[in-house]
């Protein structure tokens, strides 16, 4: 039997994680606060963002981090609704 990795960005494209974030601050605007890169505050869109992210490590660890937040925010929230 396969095991399931723990990590939940295994499997998790960056294009996926990007677009989520997008979504969830409702827009490039609110992301661009969360996150201060260029490429979310000046002229973004999501493929300018993608080529830089993909090319610059320290920026995707910070977009992977802010991910994993949203994860953890989006379960407390599913969490506080089901009581």
């Amino acid at each position: 039997m396969e095991q399931q990795s723990k990590d939940p960005l295994h499997g998790k494209r960056l294009d996926a994680i990007l677009e989520e974030l997008v979504d969830y601050y409702n827009g490039f605007e609110e992301l661009g606060k969360q996150i201060n890169i260029k490429c979310f505050t000046d002229n973004p869109s999501i493929n300018s963002s993608l080529k830089f992210l993909r090319k610059t490590d320290w920026a995707r660890a910070k977009v992977e981090s802010l991910y994993l937040y949203v994860l953890r925010q989006k379960k407390k929230a599913e969490a506080k609704n089901k009581k």
